[in-house]
């Protein structure tokens, strides 16, 4: 796999359609993983363009998985983007879309007037070995919307059972739900009740967020779900926005996340992620000062920081919270949507997210070294930052003139400062130098030269 290489991305900030291109890292190989620290989680590779990332984590295989919104234009197709790590979530891979193209019925269903730009807002959810994907499409700026589903067997895409079945529509507006109230149907996020019961909590500006029963296996809403539908949350404020919901079960208690304020407008999003928790999957979900999100409460979680504007679109798996952020960090393209993580910690009761913010330093650099033919030679790098940065090396066999990914690398996260790359049977002459990068910033060290010792020499 080459260094780098140039992709063409398209995307929807606000509301407008952005063409990019962009030099994006390759990953390094894979390997076991560090232990993991908490707070954010630094991460390298293809992690954009991301918009309302969910998070799956196989505890089989260890793979991390993140399906996320479409690209504007219908480019690729305008359907859901894939995403995978094979390394505890350190080193990302985008993969192939869901489907080539939108589904015939969706653009049926819009057929009196704008078609859907792209494919939405993905929640995953694995019940009984069969993978359940809801996705939105709707016509932007309104609440005429629909969240749908499709099915899978596997989320394996080398698998010869791999095939995302469409299901068609799960519900729809607009139309009244929960005594009458107007919703947009658009951000589902799934959960079970102690008991088994799956709910869907779904909603975005309007009324806010309910949440609506559904049943197995057809993933879908119970007889009288809408009228029977739970109102969860409202911020009684103009526009009311509040949108993304999803609830995580912990240690006895639901938490539910939603996004609060204004999403996808780059260094001018207001978007951060807010908390509240109940006893029941049903509600009322109190903050942490006891004020109901049914009436304007919500503790916030994640904010802006550092280079992190506007995180939102949450999703939760294994502890760890799953979020788009405007990135103020990239030169090339300012704002560009990036995929973070977060691992929580539980303070009690609640949820915290680390919010420290500093750049990627550079301590101490790796040093030149002589090494006799087919001898190995390791490098280290030392380093700083918050959250605790990734680390890559390059490798340059032209003076400096090319740099490629080191071959028999892999990326870590440097949690004790300290980074480490190994060459073995050194054969000729090269030029090694670390790539140190975290959310607020990356560096290059300078490089250390490798050469090749005269016999007698180590």
């Amino acid at each position: 796999m080459p260094a780098r290489r140039t992709v063409i991305r398209s995307l929807a900030v606000a509301g407008a359609a952005v063409l990019t291109t962009v030099a994006i890292a390759a990953p390094t190989l894979a390997g076991p993983a560090a232990a993991e620290p908490s707070g954010g989680l630094s991460i390298t590779g293809e992690t954009a363009p991301v918009h309302d990332p969910s998070l799956f984590i196989d505890e089989e295989t260890g793979t991390w998985y993140v399906y996320s919104t479409g690209e504007v234009g219908r480019a690729g197709g305008g359907t859901i983007l894939t995403w995978s790590s094979d390394d505890a979530g350190v080193t990302w891979e985008r993969g192939d879309n869901v489907w080539d193209e939108i589904p015939a019925w969706i653009d049926a269903d819009f057929s009196d007037g704008a078609l859907p730009d792209n494919l939405w807002a993905p929640e995953i959810h694995e019940h009984d070995g069969v993978y359940y994907l809801y996705y939105s499409a709707s016509r932007f700026g309104t609440n005429t919307s629909v969240t749908a589903l499709a099915t899978n067997t596997t989320l394996d895409p080398d698998d010869p059972a791999y095939e995302w079945v469409d299901q068609g529509p799960v519900i729809s507006s607009p139309q009244t739900i929960a005594d009458g109230k107007e919703f947009n149907a658009i951000d589902a996020g799934i959960v079970e009740d102690a008991d088994g019961t799956p709910y869907m909590a779904i909603g975005s500006h309007w009324y806010g967020i309910f949440l609506v029963e559904l049943e197995w296996p057809s993933g879908k809403p119970v007889a009288g779900a809408l009228e029977d539908a739970v109102h969860l949350v409202d911020r009684f404020a103009p526009g009311n926005r509040v949108e993304a919901p999803f609830i995580e079960e912990h240690d006895g208690w639901y938490y539910l996340f939603v996004s609060f304020d204004a999403c996808c407008q780059g260094a001018d999003s207001t978007y951060h992620v807010a908390v509240g928790r109940s006893s029941s999957v049903t509600g009322p979900y109190l903050d942490r000062d006891g004020r109901d999100m049914l009436g304007g409460g919500g503790t916030t979680l994640l904010d802006a920081h550092g280079a992190i504007v506007g995180p939102g679109g949450q999703s939760v798996a294994d502890g760890v919270l799953a979020f788009h952020y405007y990135d103020a960090a990239n030169a090339e393209i300012p704002y560009f949507p990036r995929l973070g993580l977060q691992r929580l910690e539980w303070v009690d009761g609640w949820p915290v997210a680390d919010e420290t913010a500093e750049p990627a330093v550079i301590v101490t650099a790796p040093q030149d070294a002589s090494v006799r033919k087919n001898r190995s030679a390791e490098f280290t790098v030392e380093v700083t930052g918050s959250p605790a940065p990734v680390v890559t090396w390059e490798t340059s066999s032209d003076g400096g003139a090319t740099w490629t990914a080191a071959a028999g690398s892999r990326a870590e996260r440097a949690v004790d400062g300290i980074a480490a790359y190994r060459v073995d049977r050194v054969r000729g002459d090269l030029l090694v130098r670390a790539v140190v990068e975290n959310a607020h910033g990356v560096v290059r060290s300078e490089p250390a030269a490798l050469t090749v010792g005269k016999p007698g020499r180590s």
